[in-house]
């Protein structure tokens, strides 16, 4: 797939500079760039590869100013960095889809299968299940009795949906993940641990995306739900009953305990732990490594730290927890000389 300069800055409405007719087939990063190639430039770290890149066109922000001449044909928007997702999609949407069914799929009789539906080899798929229109599912997927899952979506090598699970229309899941397992409630005896039957299902909402090896617990009585929109990184943790609020994000390595509900336009940095039965509203953002302890009810904070606080004042006790040893020095030779004046 070929597109000239002036093709793109229809699409992306964009200004030109330079070549209108310059052509592209593939992305590079900036500073990676080679002929045929498109980049974008949205960090000002990397503004100084602008005037040596190779690309033959790069996108870049109205309002960023050049000290020096570029060579490569520049389109102007108003965010590089969204622009480039949304012809990323473009590019995407454009590549063949595979269609059909492997003939060693092990398909239920009792499961429908949509329109346009790709079925991989050795994927398997359970009574009554219901796959949507346009839907893959690649090889050595296992989607459960009773599951349901939308129009348009992908579920990838080995993913693991259990019995009863509901997915919804244009999701992705990636390879590895596990969707609808026990959840982790055992109820403690003088002979052990009872196991507490986890009779609920996991509920996907549309446009979700859930990365590579992460869990999703079935809830006890109910359902976990990931609702519309929301993004998951690889290796995260989903306990039983939780809920994750429409469009919030998580990077890897988060783990939210049973029952908490996390609300929308939520951002959780990598490795993130939040403790059981609390409530996060709506647009908080978490820093990477935090422990949340309790709920938070104030909306549009950003916390940091273990048990997490707000950002600001962690900055301010951290940085007196940095000059601690010296303080203590100080302490002790301020401890001295008091000594020394009693003596006297």
């Amino acid at each position: 797939m070929e597109f000239t300069a002036k093709q793109i800055a229809e699409l992306i409405q964009g200004t030109i500079e330079g070549n209108e007719n310059a052509k592209v087939n593939s992305f590079a990063k900036i500073e990676e760039g080679h002929d045929g190639a498109i980049s974008f430039l949205s960090n000002p770290k990397y503004t100084h590869y602008i005037y040596e890149t190779k690309s033959s066109v790069v996108l870049i922000n109205k309002d960023v100013e050049l000290e020096h001449q570029v060579t490569t044909t520049l389109i102007r928007v108003e965010n590089a960095y969204e622009c480039v997702a949304h012809l990323l999609q473009i590019y995407e949407s454009m590549k063949p889809k595979k269609q059909g069914i492997n003939s060693l799929a092990s398909i239920s009789p009792s499961a429908k299968i949509g329109e346009n539906c790709y079925v991989g080899a050795f994927a398997v798929i359970g009574d009554n299940a219901v796959i949507g229109d346009n839907t893959q599912i690649f090889p050595h997927a296992c989607i459960g009795d009773n599951v349901t899952i939308g129009n348009n979506s992908i579920i990838n090598a080995n993913v693991s949906i259990y019995q009863g699970c509901k997915v919804g229309n244009r999701v992705t899941i990636h390879s590895g993940a596990v969707i609808g397992a026990d959840g982790f409630g055992f109820a403690p005896t003088e002979n052990g641990y009872d196991k507490m039957p986890q009779i609920g299902i996991v509920t996907i909402e549309d446009d979700v995306e859930i990365g590579a090896n992460t869990c999703i617990d079935r809830s006890t009585m109910g359902s976990t739900y990931i609702r519309k929109g929301a993004k998951l990184d690889n290796l995260i943790q989903i306990a039983h009953n939780a809920e994750v609020g429409s469009n919030t994000v998580m990077a890897a390595q988060c783990g939210v305990a049973g029952s908490t509900k996390l609300g929308e336009w939520c951002m959780f940095g990598g490795q993130v732990g939040i403790a059981g039965h609390l409530h996060i509203t709506d647009h908080t953002t978490v820093g990477a490594q935090a422990g949340i302890t309790g709920s938070i009810k104030k909306e549009g904070l950003t916390i940091v730290g273990s048990p997490a606080i707000d950002a600001k004042t962690y900055m301010k006790s951290y940085a007196v927890y940095r000059r601690l040893s010296e303080m203590y020095t100080q302490l002790n030779e301020m401890k001295k000389e008091i000594d020394e004046l009693k003596k006297k």
